[in-house]
């Protein structure tokens, strides 16, 4: 395989290509399975007593979600990779639409499984045959309170195909088309750029040139004001009727349930986050005189300091990132270097191609696909080491069944901002330049920031439009001015928004591919920096346990999963704890500013 087949996604493991006729074969043979499951299976659920029987039925229903997936998942990594060719657009829609003849064609499976009467319930889990799949069993049950009868559900899948999914597709479509008109530093003429591109110059040390590509960025999707209104007001709406018919105590209340988080203890650790919103002024103040600004805009939170404005090359950026997972841990470099060595990442911004970077685990026995838009700058570096955490992750959860090999929504960034931190410990232990040693801090500190502060803020105004949304049509406006006041609770008096970041909400695909995706961000970050902390009390006897963590994946619940290591999430100290190892980066950062002087 040649360098630059390995800088794009080498998916001929999946497919030949996208005229394969074996995706055909797959799709057809998805539906074949799922009616052949709907014939032998239904109404035999609800009233089994026998394990055997169920474990046949799970082991089925694995196999066939299997073969409707790949075909699903193939056509989304070709369409990330190239949205502007007509035939990964109509892949990924006929993929969709088999996924969901499959959903609906097995959707009794899961509502008969609510339906069995507890006694017999607990009885079939404690059978060796059934107990593997048992965190499956008991996540599926927890939504008996708000499910419909199967018809409406079937209706429900129907119309989400062309409703709430068009719209995810259309936003999808229309962001990753928008093309910018840009002088870029350095260049006298201008050209068209991408997205990424310009978010990058965000990292640059020119506040020109920061200011001027945030507010392109910003503007061309003012200019799309009302397709990008249009995409929010719709999948809001379809959420809150969604959450009316099944009658949902919250609007939050799918998304606890998938992730299998308490209501309270997310409200408790958004209202520590809130409660050090300070912490980050104080950074905020820290930064501006380190720029010597007389104000700090919000194009200036990530201007680089001193060193941190230089460039890494790719194969710079690797070295670097895999030998800080080798000093950890060599079962965590080896996935990772997997990943890379067999052709699963595609790294470089191009037109057409997604904004942002993910990482996708397909099947528990296949190494996942990590996309990139590697620009060179640190936090490029830092996002490489992030996604192949998640690969990490994945590659570590392979012994779990389809089932339990996603980590539930809060513990997905267990890994992936671990291996930022083994990273940032790498860049400062290899420094002794004070200087540099001050611009890796505040890279970190930001990037903290960035994780918790920031995305706390997200999930406030996510929660604002919804219940607002409830109320009324919301017009573009009213996403402006709540996206305005929310931001302005964190940066108070210490920073100050430019114009156009009224358009912020705008870009954040979370909000549109899912509901209050936001917070698990928070927990993730802090989480991770209570394990790191752990980490440097306990030395190598650490990693056995932090490794066996991640090797749970989805099994079980995240307090259950993380009880081995003395963690009690519904602690609002333990919360503390982390902005508390945040407060004394700051302190450190702030004697190094002072010794600098």
């Amino acid at each position: 395989m040649t360098e630059k087949m390995k800088q794009e996604w080498e998916l001929s493991a999946l497919y030949k290509g996208v005229d394969d006729p074996q995706i055909e074969a797959d799709l057809s043979q998805a539906i074949k399975d799922a009616e052949k499951f709907n014939r032998e299976f239904k109404g035999k659920i609800q009233t089994t007593r026998n394990a055997k029987f169920l474990s046949d039925a799970l082991q089925r229903y694995e196999s066939l979600q299997r073969i409707a997936l790949v075909p699903y998942h193939y056509a989304y990594l070709l369409f990330a990779g190239n949205s502007e060719e007509e035939k990964h657009n109509a892949l990924l829609a006929r993929a969709r639409e088999i996924l969901t003849m499959v959903t609906e064609t097995t959707l009794f499976f899961e509502l008969e499984l609510l339906q069995i009467d507890a006694g017999d319930y607990e009885q079939l889990v404690a059978d060796d045959r059934v107990k593997p799949y048992r965190h499956y069993l008991d996540n599926s049950r927890a939504q008996a309170p708000y499910a419909l009868s199967e018809e409406v559900e079937q209706v429900i899948k129907r119309k989400d195909l062309s409703g709430k999914e068009a719209f995810v597709q259309l936003f999808d479509e229309v962001t990753s088309s928008f093309r910018y008109r840009f002088t870029m530093p350095g260049e006298s003429e201008e050209r068209e750029t991408t997205g990424e591109e310009l978010l990058s110059l965000l990292y640059h040390p020119d506040r020109g040139a920061r200011e001027n590509a945030f507010a392109t960025f910003l503007n061309k999707h003012a200019e799309n004001s009302k397709v990008l209104t249009n995409c929010f007001n719709n999948i809001l709406l379809d959420h809150g009727r969604e959450a009316d018919l099944r009658k949902y105590p919250d609007l939050m209340t799918p998304t606890h349930l998938s992730s299998e988080t308490e209501p309270e203890m997310v409200e408790k650790l958004m209202e520590v986050t809130e409660q050090n919103y300070g912490l980050a002024q104080r950074y905020f103040r820290l930064k501006k005189e380190l720029l010597g600004y007389d104000e700090l805009k919000n194009s200036d939170l990530y201007a680089p300091v001193g060193e941190t404005a230089r460039k890494f090359d790719y194969d710079e950026a690797k070295r670097l990132v895999l030998s800080s997972f080798s000093e950890f841990s060599g079962e965590m470099a080896e996935p990772a270097e997997a990943i890379l060595e067999q052709g699963h990442t595609d790294v470089f911004p191009r037109p057409g191609k997604s904004g942002g970077a993910f990482c996708m685990g397909i099947l528990p026995e296949w190494n996942p696909y990590v996309m990139l838009n590697f620009t060179g700058n640190l936090r490029d570096v830092s996002t490489l080491a992030h996604e192949l955490g998640h690969g990490i992750h994945y590659s570590l959860s392979c012994r779990q069944n389809l089932f339990h090999y996603h980590a539930p929504l809060p513990m997905a960034e267990t890994a992936s901002v671990f291996a930022e931190m083994l990273l940032t410990r790498k860049l400062l232990e290899q420094e002794s330049e004070p200087s540099l040693k001050i611009a890796l801090l505040c890279s970190k500190i930001e990037d903290i920031i960035a994780t918790t502060f920031r995305q706390n803020v997200l999930t406030r105004f996510e929660q604002a439009a919804h219940e607002m949304r409830g109320k009324k049509l919301l017009a573009t406006d009213d996403y402006c001015n709540l996206w305005w006041q929310e931001n302005g609770k964190l940066f108070g008096d210490a920073v100050v928004m430019i114009e156009p970041y009224r358009w912020g909400w705008s870009y954040i695909s979370h909000f549109i591919h899912a509901r209050f995706y936001c917070y698990s961000y928070v927990f993730g970050e802090l989480l991770v920096l209570a394990l790191y902390q752990r980490y440097l009390l306990e030395g190598e006897a650490f990693v056995p346990k932090y490794l066996e963590l991640l090797s749970g994946g989805g099994s079980d619940k995240p307090q259950s999963l993380l009880e081995p290591l003395g963690i009690d999430l519904s602690d609002a100290n333990f919360w503390q704890s982390g902005y508390d190892f945040v407060a004394s980066m700051v302190d450190h950062l702030e004697g190094l500013v002072a010794d600098a002087k």
